[in-house]
């Protein structure tokens, strides 16, 4: 099983969320990462090493690191 770290930045804009089924939405792909962390698609340039995953209409950016998943940050999509 992999671990999952959550970093301030997420954490931040996860509460700005008032929306419960995108919150419930995220939740579930959160738990899909940790089956399946090479799910989401591979960044690159300036984001090399990262991976971002589409949730409807976030975007979630994390980091592989060994055993860890670092969710780094939730933006919108109109926001990028």
């Amino acid at each position: 099983m992999v671990d999952v770290i959550f970093d301030l930045k997420f954490k931040k804009n996860f509460k700005k969320i008032k929306d419960v089924s995108a919150k419930s939405k995220i939740i579930k792909q959160v738990s899909k990462l940790k089956n399946h962390p090479e799910l989401g698609k591979p960044m690159r340039y300036g984001r090399k090493g990262t991976r971002e995953l589409y949730i409807s209409p976030f975007r979630l950016s994390y980091l592989i690191k060994g055993n860890k998943i670092y969710l780094l940050d939730l933006y919108h999509k109109d926001l990028q």
